[in-house]
């Protein structure tokens, strides 16, 4: 068996890493971002691009690079005890609390919501998440080739259909890119990096990229250069993907206000988009499209919280964790697509510094020798900040906190004020690790594998 993993291989693996991140806030939020940001479509689009690509890269990097098999154990880096808390909190945003229920009330919104009457949507939302999380839990309790398929057969074809939607807007524009929403007239970019967080894909890379590191493993890379070398390869082309379909859906949405008007949601965006250039025809195969999206990532999430909380709880079987997840997540479909967002907005505001500082810290590992300190401090300084954020995007303000925030920290307008008490906490941390002569040793394991 040889070392160096085939291109074609590779090609495989970004396809099916693409086809797991590719799921409801991929299709909806862009669209979403292009009615809002108008004419500054060019620097939300880029804004969101950073945190909705750029950010996934990193976490499935930083997975290949720290040479951990699990996220747990990467965590617990800072602690055991977060190591746990962290996890968790992290596993149940991406699983049954947001990102799960969203894979079916986006699939909803856009494939089924335009063929029935107003009246029927609600009672027609409870029957569509049953039938849809039925088939989830289905192929996560069967099916131990669902990765293949979508990989190989799926992803190529939803490409196909996304490229004719995307071709058409290009080559007949629904109208005039329009003004920009008062939220989106300053900080465009900004305002497009924190809308990036909606995705869950950063959240989710710290999971998904330990499939593609067991997957590179599987056709022979061995060494930490080798393993890091073929994911990264994977991970761009992943990247690559998300990045012109982002742009390309992002411009459908600026240009669609003209016609539509300013609407409730991205999928009822690609709903109107679809109709218009296509007729019902063009709907159905949207649904389709939609549906093999949403199910894929639906049934990636559930087989790897599943997994993990199998692990963490070996006395509950992985078959009763799925029908657990599958059931909670059909109950929180139910609220539907735009308060679900609404709900998740500020958990995601307040645990995504956390995870980008855990990513930066791992790449940073080997310069400051895997001090514990160090780690502790930045990750006590982000989540206060982070915490603080939280409570701002929930509606829940601390006026005097807000104010003091605003006049020491930088960008904390914008939300990105974490960034320095980040930095601070580190050098804090390091500190403090030379004065009580406490330093954490890299663990030997890393080392072999370095």
């Amino acid at each position: 068996m040889t070392n160096k993993v085939p291109f074609s291989y590779l090609l495989a693996i970004g396809f099916m890493l693409f086809a797991l991140f590719f799921g409801a806030g991929n299709l909806i939020f862009p669209a979403m971002l292009g009615q809002s940001a108008g004419t500054n479509i060019g620097s939300a689009i880029t804004g969101f691009i950073v945190t909705g690509v750029g950010l996934p890269l990193l976490g499935v990097l930083a997975m290949g690079f720290s040479g951990k098999s699990d996220l747990q154990s990467l965590a617990s880096r800072v602690h055991p005890a977060f190591g746990v808390v962290f996890t968790v909190a992290l596993y149940l945003a991406i699983g049954p609390l947001f990102a799960i229920p969203r894979t079916g009330t986006a699939s909803f919104e856009i494939g089924v919501r335009p063929f029935i009457s107003e009246g029927n949507s609600t009672i027609g939302l409870v029957i569509f998440s049953m039938i849809f999380f039925g088939v989830t839990a289905f192929f996560s309790l069967k099916s131990s080739k669902i990765v293949d398929i979508v990989g190989k057969i799926l992803t190529p074809l939803l490409l196909i259909f996304i490229g004719i939607l995307i071709v058409t807007a290009f080559i007949n524009p629904i109208g005039i890119i329009q003004a920009p929403t008062e939220n989106f007239l300053t900080d465009a970019f900004f305002k497009g990096f924190q809308e990036g967080y909606l995705t869950m894909d950063a959240l989710a890379a710290l999971v998904f990229g330990i499939i593609v590191i067991n997957a590179v493993k599987d056709k022979g890379a061995t060494t930490k250069k080798e393993i890091m070398l073929a994911v990264t390869k994977a991970g761009l082309i992943a990247s690559a993907l998300l990045a012109i379909i982002y742009t390309s859906l992002s411009y459908i949405g600026a240009s669609s206000v003209e016609m539509f008007g300013l609407l409730e949601n991205g999928g009822a965006v690609l709903s109107g988009a679809s109709n218009h250039f296509f007729g019902s025809y063009g709907g159905i195969l949207l649904s389709l499209i939609v549906f093999g999206a949403c199910l894929t990532t639906s049934i990636g999430l559930v087989i790897a919280c599943s997994t993990y909380f199998h692990k963490l709880l070996p006395s509950i079987s992985y078959q009763s964790f799925v029908i657990i997840f599958s059931i909670a997540s059909a109950t929180f479909a139910n609220v539907g697509l735009s308060q679900l967002i609404a709900i998740s907005v500020p958990v995601l505001v307040a645990i995504y510094p956390l995870v980008i500082c855990l990513m930066v810290l791992t790449f940073l590992h080997p310069l400051f020798k895997g001090m514990k300190q160090v780690y502790q401090g930045s990750m006590l300084f982000t989540s206060i900040v982070a915490l603080f954020d939280g409570l701002n995007a929930a509606g829940i303000k601390f006026a005097p906190i807000n104010d003091l925030f605003a006049t020491i920290l930088p960008l904390y307008g914008v939300g990105l004020g974490w960034m320095l008490p980040a930095v601070v906490g580190g050098i804090v941390g390091f500190v403090w690790g030379i004065v009580t002569n406490d330093n954490a040793q890299t663990e030997r394991v890393e080392k072999i594998a370095s």
